[in-house]
């Protein structure tokens, strides 16, 4: 007689989350070192926001990627309106940063003051926006359970160790 039995398994994890703190921390690496530099016009911390925001933003792009991979493999766990309500976000902060990085290719002064501060407060606002969509995604990761039919036939023998007097 067939009997039914529960197989419990998990969906492969997300790559995409691993990869962007990376660019997360370069963008708000590049907002700090864009303040200090506008409070202190030390050249040094003009060329720390542009080496910053040009890591982060070949790493977002990476990560964006693997985040469209890890998207279509349903390797998230977020609802229709979340899941693209993330992708927008991540799409503006990676417009936003590209953006800046090339506001960033100018002089000192006009590379951070005010077009290069402005776009970096932006993109670290839009991420605080959807980093808990990408939290939430990460730790509510269903697990799948599927029913499996098993009959008769599909039942090994279970072997039994010998017992040796």
């Amino acid at each position: 007689m067939p009997s039914t039995e529960v197989v419990a398994g998990s969906t492969a994890r997300p790559i995409h989350p691993t990869l962007m703190c990376f660019p997360i921390a370069c963008f708000v690496g590049t907002l700090l070192t864009d303040i200090t530099y506008w409070r202190t016009a030390e050249m040094m911390w003009s060329d720390f926001s542009s080496w910053l925001i040009t890591v982060g933003v070949i790493l977002a792009w990476l990560a964006a990627i693997l985040g469209l991979i890890d998207m279509t493999g349903h390797r998230y766990a977020l609802d229709r309106r979340l899941r693209w309500a993330y992708r927008i976000g991540n799409l503006i902060v990676l417009v936003l940063a590209t953006l800046n990085a090339f506001v960033h290719t100018h002089d000192a002064w006009t590379s951070v003051v005010p077009w290069g501060l402005t776009l970096s407060v932006i993109t670290v606002v839009v991420l605080v926006c959807t980093a808990p969509m990408g939290w939430a995604a990460l730790y509510r990761r269903e697990v799948m359970v599927t029913p499996v039919l098993v009959t008769p036939t599909d039942v090994r023998p279970t072997v039994t160790p010998r017992v040796t007097p």
